[in-house]
């Protein structure tokens, strides 16, 4: 079968995407959370990022 990534839709917060990506990379949803954290915190960047991912990520199954 072969992975896709998509946003949860039994694991979120807002919208599901860091536990989209975690469960796609097959890491803690809270790992990622924190490094959004850390990307955000750091430049802004990361608020840019998850927006669009919100618009562009299909919700999962």
């Amino acid at each position: 079968m072969e992975k896709r990534l998509h946003r949860s839709l039994s694991d979120r917060k807002v919208a599901g995407i860091c536990a989209g990506i975690a469960d796609y990379l097959g890491w803690d949803p809270t790992l990622v959370r924190l490094l959004w954290v850390v990307f955000t915190l750091l430049g802004g960047s990361g608020i840019v990022a998850y927006l669009i991912l919100w618009i562009v990520m299909p919700e999962g199954p």
